[in-house]
């Protein structure tokens, strides 16, 4: 059990009969009245983001949960498979569970959040940033550096990301997995 005081973001709470993690929060203390904390909580099941009003000092159960080094190996019709990176033990999940999946690269290492009390995985973690090589892509114009002007570009994965005019086919580059956005130009 934990009060109200003890809120961080990314604490994992069972609330509801479900479990949430704090994605914001905010203690208030109004001139008239209680103190309370405003938060906003994440579904761990669903995704959705509700907001929540509790008073100050209510007690929550905390939910344990770890977070475990694991590498990822390859998908087939059962789903995705991981390897633990030091019992080597290989898991199979779901791909619901996995935000972003399309960006999962053979060997990267991801994290595998597990509810410690009934040993379920919850969610896969992926890298927020991955490198991959642009497998093709307009040429662009020599010079034609002086706009913000973006073009698009198939990497590996088959995904295709709007990428600044200077980048060809080749190059590897930087992606925020988060909002699928370039980032920069790995030099090589």
């Amino acid at each position: 059990m934990a009060s109200t005081a003890d809120f961080k973001n990314g604490l994992v709470i069972e609330y509801n009969n479900d479990l949430f993690t704090i994605v914001q929060f905010q203690h208030v203390k109004p001139g008239k009245g209680p103190a309370f904390v405003r938060t906003k909580l994440k579904s761990i099941k669903t995704g959705r983001v509700i907001d929540n009003t509790f008073s100050s000092g209510t007690k929550v159960n905390v939910a344990r949960v770890e977070r475990r080094p694991y590498q990822y190996l390859y998908k087939d019709d059962m789903g995705y498979y991981f390897m633990h990176l030091e019992t080597f033990e290989q898991v199979s999940v779901e791909e619901s569970l996995i935000d972003n999946h399309e960006f999962l690269l053979e060997g990267l290492g991801c994290e595998v959040v597990v509810h410690a009390d009934t040993e379920t995985i919850l969610y896969v973690d992926i890298p927020q940033f991955v490198v991959m090589e642009v497998v093709y892509s307009e040429p662009g114009l020599r010079g034609d550096t002086a706009t913000n002007t973006l073009k698009q570009a198939k990497v590996q994965n088959g995904e295709t990301i709007m990428v600044p005019l200077f980048v060809n086919t080749g190059d590897k580059i930087k992606i925020d997995t988060r909002d699928r956005s370039y980032v920069e130009r790995i030099k090589s």
